[in-house]
């Protein structure tokens, strides 16, 4: 690499760095100043407060580095340009192309840094980050009530119940079907279904197992019955937060055993493995709108590149947003909704490129 390379690169990576350094003590404060009285009220300990509040950073720099990325890039680049350097350096017979190697050198470096991030280290801090959540700050408001879950819970049983609530660990309407092949050969229902944590049973209320044979079916009925059932009463309807709390392998163990299961939130689940790939790569497509962008010298300068800059960042994350919504709450591909915006930006990454090298 050349000096002007070391020159580039090293101005790329302080100013992302600096700008994290900066915004993240900010992210801190606001969120302590609207959790404080929370963090009173509960005597949450110091110790676990620390230990949330550095799960919070983790978090908060996976969430927005893209942005800090961009803006960074346009606040130097910008820079650069308005002391007239990047046309002294073009004036001296080095392409566009070639002046763009160290930053793509840069976004290649953070791009690996953060899928090391998003694929192991973020889920361990995502999961500290949501539990502290919903112990003091929402208090249990992640145990939900589910009006309706259907299962597959293993090879040859299905499970439906109603009024599902994690909370209280019960289930109203409750049925269990067992299957041969494409036979049913059992079915067990419940006006009322009771999880018992100390010995992981379950009591069954108005009980009905109707046993189906070739002549006749049999019968069997009580008021309430305890047994033992084939599945995990909390892995019925998973925390909201679960995705994000496992790392890739064990994300895409959980999507596999869902889609089994039939589970009403696997859009969800896709979109947050997905994000995985395409948040690290949208480093890349940044970088080069950035520069694209701000290495022209305008006259407003370093604010109208910023400005341009702050709208095209903020319609990445509309996008972004606005489809991971409609994919969750339909039946649009998580595939497509996650990466369209790094598809469009890409496109318009070509084109801004193409236009800053005329």
């Amino acid at each position: 690499m050349k000096i002007i390379d070391w020159y580039i690169l090293k101005r790329y990576l302080t100013t992302f760095v600096a700008l994290l350094l900066m915004f993240i003590p900010i992210g801190i404060i606001v969120n302590l100043s609207e959790k404080i009285d929370d963090i009173k009220e509960n005597e949450v300990p110091i110790e676990e407060v620390l230990v949330f509040y550095g799960n919070f950073t983790i978090y908060f720099a996976n969430l927005l580095f893209p942005i800090f990325l961009f803006l960074s890039i346009i606040w130097f680049t910008s820079k650069l340009a308005n002391n007239t350097e990047i046309i002294a350096i073009l004036s001296s017979g080095i392409s566009f192309s070639r002046f763009l190697r160290p930053y793509l050198i840069g976004a290649t470096l953070v791009c690996g840094i953060a899928l090391m991030f998003t694929m192991y280290l973020v889920p361990n801090a995502s999961q500290g980050f949501n539990e502290f959540k919903y112990q003091y700050f929402k208090k249990g408001k992640q145990s939900q009530e589910t009006q309706n879950v259907y299962r597959q819970v293993n090879d040859n049983e299905f499970i439906f119940a109603t009024n599902f609530q994690t909370s209280t660990g019960t289930a109203r309407n409750f049925t269990l079907e067992h299957f041969e092949g494409q036979e049913m050969t059992f079915k067990i229902s419940a006006s009322r279904l009771k999880f018992n944590a100390k010995d992981s049973t379950y009591t069954l209320n108005n009980f009905e197992k109707r046993t189906i044979n070739e002549r006749e079916d049999v019968i069997e009925r009580q008021s309430s019955l305890d047994t033992i059932l084939p599945f995990e009463f909390g892995e019925l309807t998973p925390v909201e937060y679960i995705a994000e709390t496992l790392d890739y392998g064990e994300l895409k163990d959980f999507i596999t055993t869902e889609k089994r299961r039939g589970s009403a939130n696997i859009s969800s689940y896709q979109i947050v493995a997905y994000k995985r790939w395409s948040v690290p790569v949208s480093a890349f497509i940044l970088t080069i709108i950035a520069v694209s962008v701000s290495a022209m010298k305008r006259r407003g300068g370093m604010g109208a590149n910023l400005a341009i800059g702050i709208v095209i960042a903020f319609a990445f994350i509309f996008l972004d947003k606005v489809f991971g919504t409609i994919a969750e709450k339909s039946t649009f591909s998580p595939l497509i909704a996650v990466w369209f915006s790094n598809i469009l930006f890409g496109l318009l990454a070509i084109y801004l490129l193409i236009k800053a090298k005329r």
